[in-house]
């Protein structure tokens, strides 16, 4: 994966992604600056990374797209915070192939039946 701190200027960093059918809708990403010793995670929706295949995606705070041609494809994934801003760039191939575990896991469509709402409204209503 790339970084953009500038429009010239890229910076190779590691991800992670992972996937957890007991929140089946979404991904985990890790991403692991070469100045930190922590991973920064965020949370993306498995939706949006498989539209972000194919055509621009996203509102607010991620936003992604593809881009490149044959050899080069790519998948731009931008991040706001109030903190500042990201632009990464992730070879597109490898998030094809994560997406095709994820669906291996639980298929598209079938993520409802992987979340007891009652207990997680209840859990929510206790909290409150």
């Amino acid at each position: 994966m790339r970084l953009f701190v500038s429009y010239d200027q890229p910076v190779s960093m590691r991800v992670t992604l992972r996937y957890d059918d007991a929140d089946p809708y979404a991904v985990r990403a890790a991403f692991y600056p070469a100045a930190r010793c922590a991973a920064v995670e965020w949370f993306l929706s498995r939706d949006m990374l498989e539209q972000a295949l194919s055509r621009h995606t996203g509102h607010g705070d991620v936003r992604m797209w593809p881009a490149g041609g044959a050899g080069r494809a790519v998948v731009y994934i931008a991040l706001r915070t109030p903190a500042g801003s990201a632009l990464l760039e992730l070879p597109a191939r490898g998030v094809a192939s994560f997406l095709r575990d994820t669906r291996s896991v639980v298929p598209p469509g079938a993520e409802s039946r992987r979340l007891d709402l009652d207990t997680e409204l209840a859990e929510l209503l206790a909290d409150g």
